[in-house]
């Protein structure tokens, strides 16, 4: 078995053992991607010699016998849009290129505290939006990986990194974790410091995380879930411990409440045909759920929210280069600046009556299962596909996650989408893990 086979927590542990060293891992990961990126393109920027001198100094640090992070030693494939001293960040943009940041985001500050090597940048589409990236889905390079954390999914998928941060403001962890067949998670929001950053809108922007097991989420969400007094929407707070209760098994067999959403109509029949096999096998632990009619609303009030952000956020951008903005983007703006206040603020005052009712529901329930995506990975480069089921989870700001189980009609990853009240992002990981455990057996 090859290093790159592997996950995180493992190799964490091989490398605390002295079983292996951090530069024998990253010369093992620099391989796969030597061996596959030419066909994926999963990679912005990346810095062979760089990537070995950070491991060579972890394992320096090592042999020195001081304390070491939990993450030492591992790679880490973080989003192009998150700041990095050490790496350009030009955001999927060539309004971008070349900017080099003099500070590293909270995020990468907390990976490298961690003991975690920076192996290099991931690519994003355009601005964290839409127009699609170079990226291809290692399953299949004819189709989409998803966006708009095309690379760091892949990435991860591919085997070149165990772990990855990417974003979401819509669909963006979670969407692509299900095309590419891999464990998405995001966070409840205001979990994870988004300072340094790209930002879109405060209301949605989530980070996220990529790995190939529910462990390997855990672990490096335990690092990045931390007050940071720069992002207003983190809070001061005991942490979860994540890996340790996701490891634990629940105190009682758990109950899933099963919700179509509004969008049900849309889901290829595969998707539908696998979700009726999940729901049956599941049996007395799984209840069919229906949405209150209260929630017809959230998909058409996050593009409220989201193109109004954008058209504020990203104003600098068009006033710089408006023709190197895309079609889709433009408009998007466009739609934006003619939100007035009212409605704006009208989305908003809605978030919480909506995010109770989940918090009621999951006073019965452990966590409620949809689709992660319409369907398999869609054929062509041209979109990253919809993200209509993960909508209404993003605009309430809940924590959900994308599970690989299931397959579509042409035997390609179907994401299954665990979604929890906010805050109870740990008892979501212990959630999946009896899931996961239970399909797979």
């Amino acid at each position: 078995m090859e290093l790159t086979d592997l996950g995180a927590v493992q190799l964490a542990q091989m490398i605390k053992n002295g079983e292996i060293t951090a530069s024998e891992l990253i010369d093992a990961c620099l391989r796969q991607i030597d061996a596959t990126d030419q066909d994926i393109g999963a990679w912005a920027h990346l810095d062979r010699d760089f990537a070995r001198q950070q491991a060579a100094n972890r394992d320096t640090l090592r042999a020195s016998g001081v304390p070491v992070g939990p993450l030492h030693g591992i790679p880490v494939a973080i989003k192009d849009i998150f700041d990095t001293k050490d790496y350009p960040t030009e955001n999927g943009t060539p309004l971008d290129v070349g900017r080099a940041p003099i500070k590293d985001s909270t995020v990468v500050s907390l990976l490298k505290a961690a003991g975690a090597v920076i192996l290099g940048k991931t690519v994003t589409t355009e601005l964290a939006v839409f127009s699609p990236g170079k990226t291809r889905n290692p399953h299949d390079p004819a189709r989409t990986p998803g966006g708009s954390s095309s690379g760091s999914a892949a990435a991860v998928a591919a085997k070149m990194v165990p772990l990855a941060v990417g974003s979401q403001t819509n669909g963006s962890v979670i969407r692509p974790a299900s095309f590419c067949g891999v464990v998405g998670f995001k966070p409840s929001h205001g979990r994870i410091s988004r300072s340094g950053a790209l930002v879109l809108s405060r209301t949605l922007d989530h980070v996220g995380l990529f790995a190939r097991s529910l462990a390997d989420v855990a672990l490096i969400g335990d690092c990045l879930i931390a007050h940071d007094p720069v992002d207003p929407d983190t809070q001061p707070g005991a942490a979860p411990r994540l890996l340790e209760i996701a490891e634990h098994e629940p105190p009682a067999t758990p109950k899933f409440a099963f919700i179509k959403t509004p969008a049900w109509d849309r889901a290829a029949p595969s998707t539908q045909a696998a979700f009726a096999e999940l729901h049956e096998f599941l049996g007395p632990h799984c209840d069919e759920i229906a949405l209150p009619g209260e929630f017809d609303v959230a998909v058409n009030n996050l593009a409220t929210i989201m193109t109004a952000d954008l058209a504020r956020y990203l104003a600098g951008y068009r006033k710089r280069g408006e023709d190197q903005i895309s079609d889709i983007l433009r408009a998007m703006m466009d739609d934006g600046a003619a939100v007035s206040a009212v409605s704006y603020n009208n989305c908003l005052d809605q978030i919480g009556p909506l995010r109770a009712w989940v918090k009621s529901l999951c006073d019965d329930y452990d966590a409620i299962i949809t689709p992660a995506t319409r369907g398999e990975a869609p054929r062509g480069l041209e979109s990253t596909g919809d993200p209509i089921f993960c909508t209404i989870w993003t605009y309430l700001g809940v924590p959900a996650l994308s599970l690989p189980l299931l397959e579509g009609e042409a035997g390609l990853p179907l994401g299954v989408q665990l979604v929890a009240t906010n805050g109870d992002d740990a008892r979501l990981l212990r959630t999946a893990r009896w899931l996961a455990n239970h399909v797979m057996s």
